[in-house]
């Protein structure tokens, strides 16, 4: 990876802080409202852009008669998130 290849998904501190929480496991929406201290809008569209580009994946389901989302990485997502990572490692190493 270059600066000049870094994916458009990395564009925004908030959709690497979406990733980054979603590395270790699944996370539902009002937990990533709470790890990135983001807006209820903000963090939705954020999720939309990264499940558009395949990083993404969500599930919905109910409990006790409310909708329930939760998100994970797609495998696509934590290896472009791994690269990414390896990639600032280099930078900080140099």
């Amino acid at each position: 990876m270059t600066f000049d290849s870094i994916p458009e998904a990395f564009q925004t501190k908030l959709r690497v802080a979406i990733m980054a929480a979603l590395y270790s496991a699944p996370k539902d929406f009002k937990t990533l409202k709470e790890i990135t201290n983001s807006t209820d809008g903000n963090l939705s569209v954020q999720l939309t852009k990264l499940e558009e580009f395949g990083f993404v994946k969500s599930s919905k389901s109910f409990v006790n008669k409310k909708s329930h989302t939760e998100y994970e990485s797609s495998k696509f997502g934590k290896s472009q998130f791994e690269e990414y990572v390896d990639f600032l490692s280099t930078i900080i190493k140099k």
